[in-house]
C-alpha cells in the first residue's frame, strides 16, 4: 500500500493496525536516526524508537493537520531520549562551576569529517555531555529548557555544553592525527 501521511494518521487515529505497521515502516528510519544522535549503540537507540513509537501512537489523537508530521514526531523522539536518560540516569551530580575551563582554539576541521564519523564521535561523549550538546547544538533548546528538562541548574547545562566541544576538539584532532598516520 501506498498511503499519504493524511490517510496514514487517520488510520492511526482508528487503531488499525495496518496503518500503525505503515507508518512505523515509513518513519523508522527518520526516527532511528534521531534516536542514534541521543544513544551510545544501537541497542539503545533501537529502545528509544520504540518507547517513540509506543508515545506517538497513544498520543496521536492529538495530532491536527496543521502541525508538520516530522517536527511533531522529532519532538516525541527527543523528549523519550531526554526521558530514557533520566530514568536510566543511575548517579547525578552537580558540577562545581568553580572550576576552571579550558579555552581551545577552533580547530576547523569538522567541514572534513563525514556525517559517520562525526556521530561516532559525539557518542564517544560522556552521556551528559552527548545530551546536553545534542539538546542545544542540533534540537536548539536554550540553557534554561535543557536544565528544566535534566534537572540540572543552567550552569551545569553550560559546562556540559563547553566541555562537549572541548572534548570534540580534542576527539577531532586525534582522529586527524590517526587518519594522517594511515
Amino acid at each position: 500500500m501506498n498511503w499519504s501521511d493524511e490517510e496514514l494518521i487517520d488510520g492511526c487515529k482508528r487503531r488499525s493496525a495496518k496503518h500503525e505497521e505503515f507508518f512505523f515502516k515509513k518513519y523508522y528510519g527518520y526516527v532511528m536516526g534521531i534516536s542514534l544522535s541521543y544513544a551510545k549503540d544501537r541497542d539503545l537507540a533501537q529502545e528509544i524508537v520504540n518507547d517513540s513509537f509506543l508515545k506517538f501512537f497513544s498520543s496521536i489523537q492529538n495530532f491536527n493537520e496543521f502541525q508538520s508530521l516530522r517536527s511533531w514526531l522529532r519532538r516525541i523522539t527527543v523528549n523519550t531520549a531526554i526521558d530514557f536518560y533520566r530514568k536510566n540516569k543511575r548517579v547525578r551530580e552537580q558540577l562545581e562551576i568553580n572550576e576552571q575551563t579550558e579555552v581551545f582554539h577552533e580547530f576547523n576541521a569538522i567541514s572534513d569529517l563525514a556525517y559517520e564519523d562525526l556521530i561516532a564521535l559525539i557518542r564517544k561523549l560522556p552521556d551528559d555531555q552527548m545530551l546536553v550538546f545534542n539538546l542545544y547544538e542540533i534540537e536548539g533548546y536554550s540553557h534554561k529548557e535543557i536544565a528544566g528538562q535534566l534537572e540540572i541548574t543552567e550552569s551545569s547545562s553550560r559546562v556540559y555544553l563547553t566541555r562537549a566541544k572541548a572534548k570534540l576538539r580534542q576527539l577531532v584532532h586525534f582522529h586527524f592525527k590517526e587518519y594522517a598516520g594511515r
